[in-house]
């Protein structure tokens, strides 16, 4: 069955990557997802799967502790779940991908169209290639491939096309776990170099405030600066940053990303009008954390970080520093790598790939992570990329096809088990 499987993707390998360019084209910025998701379920049909669409119901989801409120809207957009019924009572499987991406913005620093999906050297191009359009068109071809061959597959296999993962995930992959949509293992095949990533980082966003006071520029010597203030509050952030880079440490995570947590300092915003002493700044951060860690301790990190560093300043001290957290909050997520769902794909992929195929952590977040308030087993696994949320992002399509090899061969492999 490997050298058939191999044999067809070989074959029929310009419908895979013609696929790809097809989806790549297709502009589905975060919010604006329903010309993918039409797309995705067309190909899903093509298959003759069972279909289940449905828009995500904040009520529902609000109160469970790994919800991220995206801010978004939900009204109008579905995540999609194409379902291919075992012919035993086999294990089952959950290919999963999303198919929101990030903006491309500023497209001057491309060098071809983001929406263009150019083939260069073997290389897609074009805005989500990576991230992680061609990963969800390799699950699809994983499962056409075996359906293509009458290959009788034990278990239940679902394809997942969810909204959502770029701003956190709470209305794709887990409202499609809270409407029951789970298989007994879930890979989320998001590029990860044809490594196997069994874990990730917390993050959380945040937001400090502080205010200054206003005056004429004539007289600034009566105002007060908010950008000055602010400083301090940004020095001791990137102090903290640089000490926690050095001493929190993370294997697995140093492994996948070169270190295991990180401090972004993103957004700093001051003042309205350049004659005018600013009385307000705004600076926005991504904290990550390890396994061990928890939000609590890291909320009360930054606090202790904050009140230090204006400790001493008068102002400060009577105008402390405004702490908001918003966007991402996620706990760390480490999947064991004993679990059988594991050492069965790692089993798999090394047999395909004929290499041995490690397993990494990742310092970034992704929608495996839902897979562990369900007690269910989840992995991430996926093609070769470059430039993932940057300008020219590509995917390698020889990568590609081998990942669809791979999950081929794994949908036998587990079902059967």
């Amino acid at each position: 069955m490997k050298e058939k499987i191999r044999k067809y993707i070989e074959e029929n390998k310009t419908e895979l990557i013609e696929t790809i360019q097809e989806i790549v084209q297709i502009e589905t910025v975060i919010g604006n997802e329903m010309a993918g998701q039409q797309y995705m379920k067309k190909k899903y049909e093509e298959l003759g799967l069972e279909i289940h669409e449905f828009q995500p119901d904040y009520e529902k989801l609000k109160s469970h502790e790994a919800f991220v409120d995206s801010g978004i809207d939900y009204a109008g957009r579905k995540n999609l779940i194409g379902i291919h019924r075992g012919t035993e009572n086999g294990k089952s499987l959950t290919l999963h991908g999303h198919i929101d991406v990030v903006s491309p913005e500023p497209t001057s620093n491309w060098t071809v169209d983001p929406w263009g999906g150019e083939i260069i050297d073997g290389k897609l191009y074009g805005r989500g290639s990576a991230d992680m359009k061609a990963s969800l068109i390799a699950n699809w071809f994983a499962l056409k491939t075996l359906i293509a061959l009458d290959y009788p597959i034990k278990g239940d296999v679902q394809l997942h096309s969810v909204l959502e993962e770029e701003s956190g995930g709470g209305g794709g992959a887990l409202a499609c776990m809270e409407e029951g949509f789970l298989t007994d293992g879930l890979i989320s095949s998001e590029p990860h170099n044809l490594q196997m990533t069994i874990s990730h980082a917390g993050i959380m966003y945040f937001r400090v405030k502080v205010v200054g006071r206003t005056a004429h520029a004539g007289l600034a010597h009566e105002g007060i600066n908010a950008i000055s203030k602010m400083y301090k509050v940004y020095n001791a952030l990137e102090e903290l940053s640089n000490w926690r880079a050095e001493n929190v440490r993370f294997k697995l995570y140093e492994e996948g990303s070169g270190q295991s947590v990180h401090l972004n300092l993103g957004v700093l915003e001051a003042g309205d009008w350049v004659s005018t002493v600013p009385g307000e700044a705004t600076l926005e951060g991504r904290i990550s954390f390890i396994p061990g860690e928890d939000r609590a301790t890291i909320k009360q990190l930054i606090k202790d970080t904050i009140q230090q560093a204006v400790a001493g300043d008068e102002w400060l001290e009577e105008h402390p520093p405004e702490i908001e957290w918003f966007g991402w909050s996620t706990e760390p997520w480490y999947q064991d790598p004993e679990d059988p769902f594991v050492k069965e794909f790692l089993n798999t992929a090394g047999s395909v790939l004929e290499r041995d195929v490690h397993t990494i952590g990742r310092a970034a977040g992704n929608d495996a992570r839902f897979t562990q308030y369900y007690n269910r087993a989840g992995i991430c696994f996926g093609p070769i990329q470059e430039n993932m949320h940057g300008p020219d992002e590509n995917v390698d399509l020889d990568s590609v096809v081998e990942v669809a090899n791979v999950f081929a061969n794994f949908i036998v492999d587990w079902t059967e088990s």
